[in-house]
């Protein structure tokens, strides 16, 4: 095929080879058999960010020889988090019993799920993805192992009912923990201070109880391949666990489920059969490219670049109809662009810099893959849409760069624009994110996720103690707060917030948010 000539891309349909590739890419679970450590108990605490802190409460060897009865309950406490199945065995004291006993379970990530009510459930998500569960146990003594997956540090027990004839008894209770993450491979930082160290802990524990038959974006909630999440879990993945066929699975996912105009899904449902969601996010879309080339770019696999790079060519076809002849990117008003939970956040000069961003990153894997053609126009089209971004988009009186018809300050725009290069020096993009920082009207974020795009901007300005110290405020403040991993929203200044309007819908343990172990290995910090 020459090398001017765009292959043909399926549209619409499934592209069944890419799939069947997948497939053939699915990881082994391995799992781990672990007992609780304690029971504990939730004290009130509105000095803590989630209300509650936790107090041992007793020894959990006494639950073989309790008697418990309807009102009673406990709570276990295993440790740190853990993504998989719990199970006991429920035997019974007093005479034979004469009726089935029904128990309540709540699994908790953090001390809220287990030390309040889900009720009354003020979330706009399904009320199902609330982590508690009714059984009904009907022979006693019985080998129980719940069929559900959970993510979970704590299980709160309660015994709804036996008969007056005998209480409930319990033994041999296990968490099993599942991941397809093996040890850590990559270079671990040995000049880590202590701080940082248990940041880095607990990012591996994100990461790893994410990383099931694919990236998921979280094993409480969703449980769904997301783009913008994968691109974030590649980045620690290939430092650490390895696990790169796993990203090249992710890769064939969603190639093999393009939408009918050809842009990929935001996300894909894995389960019962590989299928799009239907979701379109156009940052997403555009990070599609992004990440197939960093695939490239960490693992040599060139051969799963050259038969996937007209899928990201395909992105930028069609993202690039919504840039203008000037050379800037038009919101269309009919799709979705996320970049970040802040409600307020007007997005378009971020898209600017993603698209920028996936433009850049396509066309130097189209050069290593000796197939310029494919992007063919792509250095006119970057020079520009920088030419633009510096025009329209910068602020010069302010040093800020500014976003939609109010020009909007925001971290996001600060962000995008230096990782998309279109500051003309390290200083004018350094200067921009200190004074947006210091701007009382900026829109600041509120994700994990967009944090580490701040974070990767200041490393990219040379901004390395400021970074250092971002992290250590925002990822070491979850630390602070008890986190065993890290968590889909935090908002220090409003530690109970949640985009989906209840906060005990949150995720606990979210793939945007293992970041800090990637920092630590790519830039080295800490000499």
């Amino acid at each position: 095929m020459p090398l001017h000539e765009t292959p043909t891309i399926p549209q619409g349909e499934p592209v069944p080879r890419w799939l069947e590739l997948a497939d053939a890419l699915k990881p082994t679970l391995h799992e781990v058999e672990q007992e609780p450590l304690r029971l504990v108990r939730p004290v009130p605490d509105v000095d803590h960010p989630l209300r509650f802190r936790m107090e041992p409460a007793g020894d959990v060897a006494s639950l073989a020889a309790a008697d418990l009865r309807a009102g009673d309950a406990f709570i276990l406490d295993f440790g740190g988090h853990r993504a998989g199945y719990l199970s006991f065995v429920l035997g019974a004291s007093g005479r034979e019993p004469d009726a089935p006993a029904r128990l309540r379970l709540t699994f908790g990530e953090v001390p809220t799920d287990v030390a309040e009510s889900f009720e009354p459930y003020t979330g706009w998500l399904s009320r199902a993805w609330l982590p508690d569960e009714v059984v009904n146990i009907d022979d006693l003594p019985q080998a129980v192992r719940l069929p559900r997956r959970y993510a979970f540090r704590y299980v709160k027990v309660e015994v709804i009912a036996t008969s007056k004839e005998y209480g409930v008894r319990f033994e041999r209770i296990r968490a099993h923990a599942v991941t397809s993450a093996g040890p850590v491979a990559g270079n671990v930082p040995g000049d880590l201070p202590d701080w940082a160290r248990r940041v880095d802990e607990v990012s591996l524990a994100t990461l790893r109880d994410c990383l099931q038959t694919t990236f998921e974006d979280g094993p409480r909630r969703d449980r769904r391949l997301w783009i913008g999440d994968l691109r974030l879990q590649a980045l620690v993945n290939y430092g650490t666990f390895d696990a790169n066929d796993v990203v090249k699975r992710c890769l064939y996912l969603f190639a093999g489920l393009p939408r009918q105009d050809g842009l990929v899904n935001a996300c894909v449902y894995e389960k019962p059969k590989p299928t799009y969601a239907n979701i379109v996010t156009l940052d997403y879309a555009a990070l599609y490219a992004v990440t197939l080339a960093e695939y490239v770019e960490a693992t040599g696999d060139t051969e799963t670049g050259r038969e996937l790079l007209p899928v990201s060519v395909k992105q930028l076809e069609i993202l690039g109809k919504l840039v203008n002849a000037e050379g800037m990117f038009v919101d269309p008003k009919d799709a979705w662009l996320f970049i970040d939970w802040a409600e307020s956040l007007d997005r378009t000069t971020a898209l600017q810099g993603v698209l920028i961003l996936a433009y850049r990153r396509t066309l130097a894997l189209a050069r290593r893959l000796q197939r310029p053609g494919l992007a063919a126009g792509y250095a006119e089209r970057i020079d520009a849409m920088v030419a633009t971004a510096r025009r329209e988009c910068y602020d010069r009186e302010t040093g800020l760069y500014v976003s939609g018809p109010d020009r909007q300050v925001s971290v996001a725009s600060q962000a995008w624009m230096i990782l998309a290069g279109v500051p003309e020096t390290q200083e004018v993009g350094a200067r921009a994110i200190r004074k947006c920082l210091a701007h009382e009207g900026a829109v600041r974020p509120v994700t994990p996720y967009l944090y580490h795009y701040l974070v990767e901007a200041m490393f990219t300005c040379g901004m390395r103690d400021e970074a250092v110290e971002l992290i250590r405020q925002y990822w070491g403040g979850m630390v602070d707060a008890g986190a065993d991993t890290f968590w889909e929203v935090y908002d220090p200044g409003k530690p109970l917030s949640s985009p989906y309007g209840d906060i005990h819908v949150n995720s606990y343990c979210h793939a945007w948010s293992c970041t800090p172990s990637y920092f630590f290995r790519k830039h080295r910090p800490f000499g």
